[in-house]
């Protein structure tokens, strides 16, 4: 099959990743068609003490037992936490943030930070940071370390480890392979004006997503300049890169691609 050949030109590891099957599996089109089911199959509820669909009051250290804990009963010490005499683990949730639904869930070292808005399916692996007024529409995956920057937008989409969208990023219905950067202001558009199907040519054979909304498909490293703008069903290969200001056609670049103009 035309992908699994293509595979390795944008994922290299996929083994550690909650995502790592069904991407190894399946066009990435397919996975973003059945991303939100999957997310609601794996994805814990969230302990049933936590506020939800209201602002968090308070600072919260949620440990990965599922303890909720004020954070101003917390002390860090040399990077990691206590509770009193007791080492514990899990993620912080600042005052401010906005929790919709029971299916959202934070490994270890995780970071909420004020007035983010997130709603379920979401799963966050550890140490992603969620940003100042970050807007997390739900179906959403993240890989050891990613980033989604202040007043990024996201939904229906994955961020392999180290996946950054650190600052005014549109993210929608997109796969950012590892270590990806978007440059401030990148956009991933997923919606044409036309709203019709999504489809374009790879190696000469037309491809019909059967989706009227798809971003973007990034491979690991790739980097986007400041502003850049993909159009829907953009797919650049690893180690591929998009200049400041540039908006990128759809359809499909090998690794090492440049776009500039």
């Amino acid at each position: 099959m035309l992908w699994q050949r293509l595979l390795p030109d944008f994922f290299e590891e996929l083994e550690d990743e909650k995502v790592g099957k069904i991407l190894s599996e399946n066009p990435p089109w397919e996975v973003l068609k059945t991303l939100k089911e999957f997310l609601f199959e794996i994805t814990p509820e969230l302990p049933r003490l936590i506020p939800l669909e209201k602002p968090l009051t308070e600072t919260l250290f949620l440990t990965t037992e599922g303890e909720l804990i004020p954070y101003r009963e917390i002390k860090k010490i040399e990077g990691k936490y206590y509770l009193k005499d007791r080492e514990v683990k899990g993620a912080i949730l600042m005052a401010g943030a906005f929790l919709k639904g029971k299916k959202i869930f934070f490994e270890e070292g995780v970071v909420v930070e004020p007035y983010a808005y997130i709603e379920e399916p979401s799963y966050f692996s550890a140490e992603t940071q969620i940003r100042h007024s970050a807007y997390v529409r739900g179906s959403v995956y993240t890989g050891k370390g990613a980033v989604i920057g202040h007043t990024t937008e996201v939904k229906n989409s994955i961020f392999l480890s180290g996946a950054k969208a650190a600052h005014f990023a549109y993210v929608g219905d997109s796969i950012l392979g590892r270590e990806v950067n978007l440059g401030a202001g990148t956009k991933l558009a997923n919606l044409k004006f036309l709203k019709k199907e999504i489809t374009f040519q790879i190696e000469g054979e037309r491809i019909k997503t059967g989706l009227r909304k798809m971003g973007a498909i990034l491979g690991d490293r790739v980097q986007t300049g400041c502003n850049a703008v993909l159009q829907p069903g953009t797919l650049l290969a690893k180690d591929s890169f998009v200049y400041p200001g540039v908006s990128a056609p759809s359809g499909y670049f090998p690794k090492g691609s440049k776009i500039k103009t």
